[in-house]
């Protein structure tokens, strides 16, 4: 029991994580582009072993705080080092050095990922693994057991394929690529840098049927899907290939697990969609548009750049560039809470 205590608040259990390190504070600082305030008491620590939360790290490890509500955790804090905002620079308990910046928790995503860097490739092709004879695998590629590569793959370097993976027919992956377990791609482009996590599934067939005189008749699905760099996609999340033309998901997207997106759908470049959300076929998204949990757009409409669509929403229409929409269905925010405040009177109205 002391074991499984231990490793709820800690984080970075070496078991699981592959921890990189030590570093001073000055290296540090330039992972973080922070700017460095010295301890109040003078005391410094030669070198950083790891990263926790502020209740439970120790002086060799760093921490972060970007709420106000976390203060009196601050104050407490037995962390050698901290990164916090400029507002907060002066709570510095005295024993514990700053590493401040205008953005608190990017830099300590960056310094986390120093600590904790990705897995890098082993090369290893395991034995059990099917690779088929004119497969273009590159260098330091590692497949995991019982991997099937079919005929005509190609897949850049440094990229690791984990168990079970199925990847179809011709398909192409880019270098330093993560494909999860059980992962299934087929009539797929993807670029560099690519996460799919674990249970994926790419280019499969999108739902298009013709309805004839004895019943649905599937129409063929001849389109592909790509995925530019830098893209991930969560987990037991699926996106179809297109019908006629490419299913698209621009750079740098990021897609939660259990995502839908319908064959002809064309994402832009950093979109945000959250677990459960569907995106319905011929669907175009703008850049920097994000879709909040359980939210179902239809097909055959735009949203534009930097849109935003709440939870559970129901988007049966266009929806114009930065616009904020919520409700089934959808509309602007403040159209949306003044008819749920208009609806409240009323109901007290009637039951008086």
């Amino acid at each position: 029991m002391s074991d499984m205590t231990a490793s709820e608040t800690r984080p970075g259990d070496s078991r699981f994580f592959q921890r990189s390190g030590p570093f001073g504070l000055e290296q540090l600082a330039e992972a973080s582009s922070g700017e460095v305030v010295a301890s109040a008491s003078g005391k410094s620590v030669a070198a950083f072993r790891g990263v926790a939360p502020l209740h439970v790290a120790g002086p060799d490890e760093v921490s972060f705080l970007d709420n106000r509500r976390y203060l009196p955790l601050l104050a407490e804090t037995k962390a050698g080092a901290v990164i916090l905002s400029p507002a907060f620079s002066d709570k510095l308990p005295p024993d514990t050095a700053g590493l401040v910046c205008k953005a608190p928790y990017l830099a300590w995503a960056r310094v986390a990922t120093l600590f904790h860097p990705d897995p890098k490739s082993t090369g290893i092709r395991h034995p059990t693994a099917c690779v088929a004879d004119d497969a273009e695998i590159g260098e330091n590629v590692e497949i995991g057991p019982f991997a099937v590569i079919g005929s005509g793959v190609r897949i850049g370097r440094d990229t690791i394929l984990a168990s079970h993976v199925s990847i179809g027919q011709s398909v192409e992956i880019g270098s330093r690529c993560r494909i999860g377990a059980h992962a299934a791609i087929s009539h797929a482009r993807i670029g560099d840098r690519v996460t799919l996590y674990p249970g994926v599934r790419i280019g499969q067939d999108g739902f298009g049927f013709a309805v004839g005189p004895e019943g649905f008749e599937t129409v063929p699905q001849l389109g592909l899907v790509v995925l530019e760099d830098g893209v991930e996609v969560g987990a037991n999340s699926t996106i179809d290939r297109g019908s006629m033309r490419d299913t698209l998901i621009g750079a740098g997207t990021r897609i939660d697990n259990l995502v839908q997106i319908g064959h002809n759908a064309r994402l832009g470049r950093c979109c945000i969609v959250v677990s459960q959300a569907g995106i319905s076929g011929s669907t175009e998204l703008g850049d920097f548009v994000t879709i909040a949990a359980q939210a179902g757009l239809i097909g055959h409409i735009k949203i534009g750049s930097k849109a935003r669509i709440g939870a559970q929403c129901g988007v049966m229409s266009d929806v114009d560039a930065g616009a904020d929409v919520i409700g089934s269905p959808a509309m602007p925010f403040r159209e949306f809470f003044r008819n749920v405040a208009t609806l409240r009177k009323l109901s007290r109205k009637s039951s008086d």
